[in-house]
């Protein structure tokens, strides 16, 4: 009787511990981390510098070329100038983009008035990814 109890409490042992202890779900899996934007980063054709450019005409063509990889939504390219004795605007203009070499247009320039011109390029996808440059223009 001693040997059919132990063979009874062995077996039962050992059934409960290669019995499955319930269904539970597999776990889900992460979805891969989305990958972050290349921060934003252009120069323009020519290079105005830090001094003031002169324009020889009332319009001064530039190309501007963004170095650093494009956002797969585009990005926009927006071109203000404001008069700098009263801040009045002399041309603006926004164009949206999903190439790296762009053609813009500083227009409205007129004899020695003073200018400042920024050029801001915002992705289209995460509007925190921008870049801006601003410089002085006068038309000679």
């Amino acid at each position: 009787m001693k040997k059919g109890l132990i063979s009874f409490l062995l077996s039962s042992v050992i059934l409960m511990a290669c019995s499955k202890s319930g269904d539970s779900p597999a776990p889900t899996p992460n979805p891969p981390a989305p990958t972050p934007e290349a921060t934003i980063v252009f120069t323009t054709d020519p290079d105005p510098g830090t001094a003031i450019y002169g324009s020889l005409g009332a319009s001064q063509a530039m190309t501007l070329t963004i170095s650093s990889t494009i956002p797969s939504a585009g990005v926009t390219i927006d071109v203000k100038t404001t008069k700098d004795s009263d801040g009045s605007t002399v041309s603006s203009s926004s164009v949206s983009s999903t190439t790296s070499k762009n053609n813009i247009t500083v227009d409205n320039l007129t004899a020695g008035v003073l200018c400042t011109t920024t050029i801001t390029v915002t992705s289209k996808s995460t509007a925190s990814n921008n870049a801006s440059k601003s410089f002085k223009i006068a038309r000679k």
